[in-house]
């Protein structure tokens, strides 16, 4: 599918393809910038901050609403989005079988992944960190080859800790980050290892607060790109729309909203095209 930015003449489409089928059935795969079609986007679903399914269906954080704001420069109304979920180990899967359009859910981009799939962006600038119980203190980088470590599985994180800066630690890798929490949570493993962005996410929760702390390491820089397909044609739509997101102010509300409650202050916004 191409996506299309949108137009005076789109968005007139839009209208009487929406009328026609207000009534009908409207459930087209891929529609060309919104006309009557559908915009499949990958995100986490259990991320707090960045990509969370709430118990009542909704879905809330910066990823989110960094998707939206991209579908809606490209002719989306926010009723014809689908939010599919991305875990870390089936993202390039999830675009080279052409079950998303694209994947918003702190994507990091690495030379590798970008042999599989183009990025647009980057639009956010994390770092790899620990969460660690309150009482627990990391005095140094060196005293990670020491703990037992989780990740999750197909993640940068879990890449970047035997190879560049731990590689004595015990690692284990899992499906997802709530996995791993459970593990700190109990005692069966020392930290959970991901991007800060993540990591404050999970501390900021209410069940949470006062259990966990980051322990202030910057291990390495973690560019977010968004994911879309090889060879995508909708390349350049969509970093003139993270452009206008961040020159609008929408960036900055985005991260306000989303991150301001954990007293987490992110990088500002990365030029588009910077790799780590």
């Amino acid at each position: 599918m191409r996506l299309r930015k949108a137009t005076a003449l789109t968005a007139s489409a839009v209208a009487l393809a929406l009328a026609a089928t207000a009534c009908g059935g409207g459930d087209d795969e891929g529609g060309d910038g919104g006309g009557g079609g559908e915009i499949v986007i990958g995100i986490k679903f259990d991320q707090p901050g960045l990509g969370l399914m709430n118990p009542d269906g909704d879905y809330v954080g910066f990823d989110v609403d960094v998707a939206t704001y991209i579908a809606g420069e490209l002719g989306y109304e926010p009723d014809q989005i689908v939010f599919e979920e991305a875990p870390s180990p089936e993202r390039e899967n999830l675009l080279s079988r052409g079950d998303v359009d694209m994947i918003v859910a702190s994507y990091s981009i690495s030379e590798e992944r970008e042999e599989r799939v183009d990025f647009a962006g980057p639009y956010f600038l994390a770092h790899q960190d620990l969460l660690v119980r309150a009482d627990y203190e990391v005095p140094d980088e060196e005293a990670i080859n020491d703990m037992t470590l989780c990740s999750v599985s197909g993640s940068t994180s879990a890449a970047n800790v035997q190879r560049d800066f731990a590689p004595d630690a015990a690692l284990e890798e899992y499906n997802t980050y709530s996995e791993c929490l459970t593990g700190l949570e109990n005692g069966a493993i020392d930290a959970l290892t991901t991007d800060d962005s993540i990591l404050a996410g999970y501390a900021a929760q209410e069940t949470h607060q006062g259990k966990f702390a980051l322990a202030g390491l910057q291990l390495s820089d973690e560019y977010y790109g968004v994911g879309l397909p090889k060879d995508s044609e909708d390349l350049d739509a969509v970093n003139e729309a993270i452009t206008a997101m961040v020159e609008d102010g929408s960036w900055d509300q985005f991260v306000e909203e989303h991150f301001g409650p954990a007293g987490y202050e992110p990088e500002p916004a990365p030029e588009i095209g910077a790799r780590p």
